[in-house]
């Protein structure tokens, strides 16, 4: 993928997306402060995927997904993270409130992979409820997500609180 086409913004508008009156919409999500990542250990790099937030990203098209795992050729299959990433508001500024992390397993020669539908609805909840769900990845998938939430704004990673610091 080429790294000049990538969008790098995360949404950190938060807006009530009924305007405060009690008809249509109600108990409808808002996904405004939801941004999905996207972390390729194999080559060390990270991305924002706003496509994957409808498991629409470039990385996951042209892929049949399997119900099973161990269904999918383990020769040619590689991982992936899909991250949420939940940005909220402090008097001082935007900050992240929730990450959570979900693997995608792509084998691209076969046009198969798998991920976990109710895991990724799950985390994706968990995000936007402030949890911070990193320790299912490896180390090195961990540092590269770290590096790139520091390097996109630092001021966001230093409002963060503690316990997410610590899960890196």
């Amino acid at each position: 993928m080429e790294k000049g086409k990538r969008k790098l913004e995360f949404n950190i508008i938060k807006n009530d997306p009924t305007d405060g009156h009690k008809g249509f919409g109600i108990g409808s999500l808002n996904l405004e402060n939801i941004t999905p990542l996207m972390v390729d250990p194999e080559e060390g790099e990270a991305w924002i995927e706003e496509q994957a937030m409808h498991a629409r990203s470039k990385t996951e098209r042209g892929v049949k997904y399997l119900k099973d795992r161990t269904e999918l050729p383990e020769e040619g299959t590689k991982t992936f993270w899909v991250i949420w990433v939940a940005v909220d508001r402090k008097p001082e500024g935007p900050y992240y409130a929730g990450i959570t992390a979900c693997e995608l397993l792509i084998n691209r020669p076969a046009r198969r992979g798998y991920k976990s539908m109710p895991e990724h609805v799950n985390h994706l909840d968990k995000a936007m409820k402030g949890h911070v769900i990193v320790h299912n990845m490896d180390e090195k998938s961990r540092n590269i997500l770290s590096d790139f939430l520091k390097e996109y704004d630092e001021g966001m990673w230093e409002r963060a609180n503690e316990e997410l610091k610590k899960e890196f």
